[in-house]
């Protein structure tokens, strides 16, 4: 009986064949992590709430989604519907951060939403095993969020219309 519980085990386990494999698995799923932890560090830091644990789960979720079946198998027309879910998947995830206030020149969390579909694209790079690609836009969005908001001189929190004098306020 505890021969063929542990052959069960065995078997379910076999997923991963060798050590280049789980190497594999460990460095995209890591990388997606840290990366993913580093504009949620930029967004805590600011403020945000979506911080470093949801970007970090976010991308590391977006890169499982694209490993798994990449390592079953899955040719890449495939794999394009399962990023197209996840696209969409986490677009409707950043909506819920999008509030908009009775006056139309209020909307906040559009920054917020943008940077968590930007985590889900860059887990997805990671996730095929783009790690260059991921890094890059991983630099090129840290710039975006610290540099420009700096640069012009405004609350990225708030998207603000030029004020209309036939609105009441």
């Amino acid at each position: 009986m505890a021969e063929s519980v542990l052959e069960a085990l065995r078997a379910e386990f076999s997923d991963v064949s060798d050590a280049a494999q789980i190497t594999r698995i460990v460095v995209r799923l890591l990388l997606a992590a840290v990366l993913g932890g580093a504009l949620g560090y930029e967004r805590e830091r600011s403020g945000k709430a979506a911080g470093v644990r949801t970007h970090m789960l976010v991308a590391i979720g977006a890169a499982l989604f694209v490993l798994v079946p990449q390592q079953g198998g899955m040719v890449i027309g495939d794999m394009s519907r399962v990023i197209q879910g996840v696209v969409t998947g986490v677009g409707f995830l950043g909506a819920g951060a999008i509030i908009k206030h009775r006056s139309e020149e209020n909307v906040q969390g559009l920054t917020t939403a943008a940077g968590v579909w930007m985590t889900a694209a860059i887990g997805v790079a990671c996730g095929l095993g783009r790690e260059v690609t991921a890094v890059l836009s991983t630099v090129l969005a840290l710039l975006v969020l610290a540099v420009i908001r700096h640069l012009a001189g405004s609350k990225d929190a708030a998207v603000r219309a030029p004020a209309r004098p036939d609105v009441d306020r």
